[in-house]
């Protein structure tokens, strides 16, 4: 009898430490979600759903029988700007107030991001034996109290959903890339079909027919050959937007022909807000309007760096990066980029993090020529005690430094408002700090680094089809 107590009590001790360890984990989540509720306080600016008030009184003038873009908010000269398939999506929320709608949307927004996040750290937390709640769990309030998405939840946008549309046509990829790892063995013929990553490209499809900067990533997937995703994604925005106009044909007509070309509709280029690079060349020029040429010309030069650092990335087998490049170029390109508009540096800190956690990981025990006794002649091999440490520091503190960037979000104190003041009322200090984030994007698609190998799905399938071509040669 003894003995059988004894045994159920080494039974019960492991889940014990199990229990207290996943107390311990939650009280962590919360304490990291209580202080990036206080960095929101603290570094956000007052948020009152400003821009989904635009889009929901957009909505409602609609569903009254009113012409879409004939729509002007109170107290503004700004109405709906986004093409007409996102009026029908949104239509909607015209059963809601105002309130309730935006709620609803940061609720899908913060929940979206959790799946992004859980998607994108997967691999990395399997490579490292992290629990992956406890991980997203952490990430979560992290990413949601940076600038961009805090302004996406605070002013009501739709920004991390959009992102969540793209990065499941990226999951989908890295799902076809390992075909017959899942879908075979599913059970149902749509799980069979969702593990395949047939439908990859669909996300993008729609993102675009939202709103038409995602189509950047048409054209990755096409210069990257992947055929089948960029014409599903063709497809879709196509297929989408024939389906509108059929549905709203008048409100489709007014979109493609007038105010698709209205810029001035969203505002100056020189807002502080537009961290694009058009708007930091106005800003440097103290003028309103961006200079155009000047503008293309580095604009042409940006898309081509973006894009061939984005090939590159993904033929040394690392999807994430590139899919990351891209989203960042499109950023720097477009010719307003607010500041709710920059998701894509949160891949970009995970990517930063990660490759400094690999180059630390790779570095261990690799021997290095060091001062201590020789053999023959030949000095010993020893690594040294710091370098395992100091690997990957750069990346590390890149990471660390670009989360502090977005989180602080230094654009704001030296906001300035032509022509009541100039952007260099505060000196180069000033005029930098308001341009920040835009060449925070800028370095990021110039250098941000990419890890060979950290997919190994597009890796091998790289190399999987140059031999078969060798093979046919």
């Amino acid at each position: 009898m003894p003995t059988s107590v004894g045994r159920r009590t080494n039974r019960l001790a492991p889940t014990s430490r199990v229990d207290r360890r996943t107390v311990v984990r939650l009280g962590i989540v919360a304490a990291v979600s209580y202080a990036a509720w206080l960095a929101i306080g603290a570094f956000g600016r007052p948020y009152n759903f400003f821009d989904m008030k635009i889009y929901h009184g957009a909505v409602v003038w609609w569903a009254s029988g009113n012409e879409l873009y004939d729509f002007v908010a109170p107290s503004t000269t700004l109405g709906f700007t986004y093409p007409p398939f996102a009026g029908v999506v949104m239509l909607p929320m015209s059963w809601l107030p105002v309130d309730g709608a935006g709620f609803v949307n940061a609720l899908a927004s913060i929940a979206a991001l959790a799946v992004v996040l859980a998607a994108l750290l997967r691999p990395i937390v399997d490579r490292l034996g992290w629990p992956l709640w406890f991980t997203v769990g952490i990430a979560t309030p992290l990413a949601v109290a940076i600038e961009p998405s805090r302004e996406t939840l605070g002013y009501g946008q739709v920004n991390l959903l959009l992102f969540a549309l793209v990065m499941a046509d990226m999951v989908g990829l890295r799902w076809r890339a390992k075909r017959g790892t899942h879908h075979e063995t599913a059970d149902s013929p749509l799980a069979r079909f969702v593990y395949s990553g047939a439908w990859a490209g669909v996300g993008i499809g729609l993102a675009t027919a939202v709103k038409l900067t995602p189509a950047l990533f048409v054209a990755y997937l096409m210069l990257t050959r992947q055929w089948r995703a960029a014409l599903t994604a063709v497809g879709t925005t196509i297929g989408v937007t024939i389906a509108t106009f059929g549905l709203v044909g008048e409100e489709s007509r007014a979109y493609f022909t007038s105010v698709l070309w209205q810029t001035e509709r969203v505002g100056a280029a020189d807002m502080t807000a537009n961290q694009s690079l058009a708007g930091l060349l106005a800003r440097l020029y103290d003028s309103i309007e961006t200079p155009g040429l000047l503008w293309l010309a580095f604009s042409v030069l940006l898309l081509a760096l973006g894009l061939s650092r984005a090939i590159s990335a993904r033929a040394d087998g690392d999807e994430l990066t590139a899919f990351t490049l891209v989203g960042l170029t499109a950023n720097v390109i477009s010719p307003i980029s607010w500041s709710h508009h920059l998701i894509w540096v949160i891949p970009a800190i995970i990517v930063l993090a990660d490759a400094a956690v690999r180059r630390r990981d790779a570095s261990r025990g690799l021997p290095l020529r060091g001062s201590g006794p020789s053999a023959n002649g030949v000095p010993a091999l020893r690594p040294p005690i710091w370098y395992p440490t100091l690997t990957g520091l750069r990346h590390g503190v890149g990471a660390l430094g670009l989360y502090l960037l977005f989180l602080i979000s230094p654009i704001w104190p030296y906001e300035h408002q032509l022509p009541e003041v100039s952007h260099y009322q505060d000196g180069l200090f000033g005029a930098l700090m308001e341009n920040s984030l835009a060449i925070a994007l800028i370095v990021l698609v110039a250098a941000l680094p990419w890890r060979p190998g950290a997919e190994p799905a597009f890796y091998h399938d790289r190399f999987s089809r140059a031999a078969a071509l060798a093979g046919r040669r």
